[in-house]
């Protein structure tokens, strides 16, 4: 194998609305802040947000390359885990600003508290923390 190297990874998360996913990202999520970038006709085409030291990329579909939204799928290949410092405190603003939780903050046997949100298009979202 040749000598290289590998750098950090770019998610990169696909979605049929992209404005509408970034706005619940950056505001019920607390991602952010990022960009949205937009044609000559003013359409979003691509966006990208933060996650901590980390970045996402909200992605159109994409039939050229069999790339659809969860909602469009019927369900979810991957789901992303973002570190927060307050598991807890992170639940409760999600929840006050109408997120889709689907398991409340929870002590995990691996060592992490956790919690878990769909997005609007039905991705699957991992809120933690390590334990101790």
């Amino acid at each position: 194998m040749p000598n290289i190297s590998v750098q950090r990874p770019i998610s990169i998360l696909v979605y049929e609305d992209l404005e509408g996913a970034f706005e619940h990202l950056t505001q019920v999520f607390g991602l952010g802040p990022g960009e949205l970038m937009r044609d000559g006709d003013g359409r979003v085409v691509h966006g990208e947000i933060q996650a901590g030291d980390g970045v996402i990329w909200l992605h159109l579909e994409s039939p050229e390359f069999g790339l659809s939204s969860p909602r469009n799928l019927g369900g979810c290949s991957a789901t992303i885990a973002v570190m927060v410092d307050d598991v807890d405190a992170h639940h409760r603003h999600a929840s006050a600003h109408g997120a889709d939780v689907v398991s409340d903050p929870i002590d995990e046997s691996y060592g992490y508290r956790e919690y878990g949100a769909r997005d609007p298009e039905g991705g699957l979202w991992s809120f933690m923390k390590p334990l101790g």
